[in-house]
């Protein structure tokens, strides 16, 4: 009997050694059996990148001769770049409008504005030295009562402010009144487009 009974531990305690053996190599089974999640790859996309170049509908221009439709020579304009590519640069009326380009044209510009105030400004001295003579006298040959014969044209007043001045000035920017009178009367003389000097005249029969 006593044996039977050591024969029964005995073969449970085999059984409970048996037991975590068994367990452990299931858990190891179940752990051999799940697989590693795979790594996120880390390869990425290439991006391509396309440049969006548009294209300049119009252009700055610098005009190397007079078109009546956009200016005169060596004015800076905006015109469409077909219009640009396609006549004027082949034609050689315009140029591109480079930073070198719009420098020359600004000194250029200055030049010209500064000659233009000169000119002006003796145009308006010699206004003044016309003014300063008071009256420029005319002799014609009397008439009857105070008429003249003949009448006082541009070319006189020309010739007596040459006389009494040392002035030349063109007859053509010399607007005489009809006169047929001794008397006096005003003259006057476009010295400038922007000068126009009144010159008095007394006519004197003789």
């Amino acid at each position: 009997m006593a044996s039977s009974a050591t024969m029964a531990v005995s073969a449970s305690s085999s059984s409970l050694r048996l037991l975590p053996s068994f367990d452990g190599l299931r858990v190891q089974q179940q752990a051999t059996s799940v697989k590693a999640a795979p790594a996120p790859s880390e390869k990425v996309g290439s991006l391509l990148i396309v440049a969006d170049k548009k294209v300049q509908k119009r252009r700055q221009i610098v005009l190397t001769e007079d078109i009546p439709s956009l200016g005169k020579i060596g004015e800076l304009c905006s015109v469409k770049t077909g219009y640009f590519r396609n006549y004027l640069y082949p034609s050689g009326k315009a140029k591109i409008a480079t930073a070198e380009l719009l420098k020359s044209i600004k000194l250029e510009a200055e030049r010209a504005a500064a000659d233009k105030r000169r000119v002006k400004e003796e145009a308006e001295a010699i206004a003044r030295q016309f003014q300063a003579v008071g009256f420029f006298n005319v002799r014609r040959r009397g008439g009857q009562g105070k008429q003249i014969f003949g009448s006082v044209t541009s070319q006189d007043v020309v010739d007596i402010i040459r006389a009494q001045t040392g002035r030349d000035v063109d007859k053509r920017v010399v607007t005489v009144p009809e006169i047929r009178e001794v008397g006096q009367y005003v003259v006057e003389i476009k010295l400038h487009p922007e000068v126009i000097a009144p010159v008095k005249i007394n006519v004197i029969a003789k």
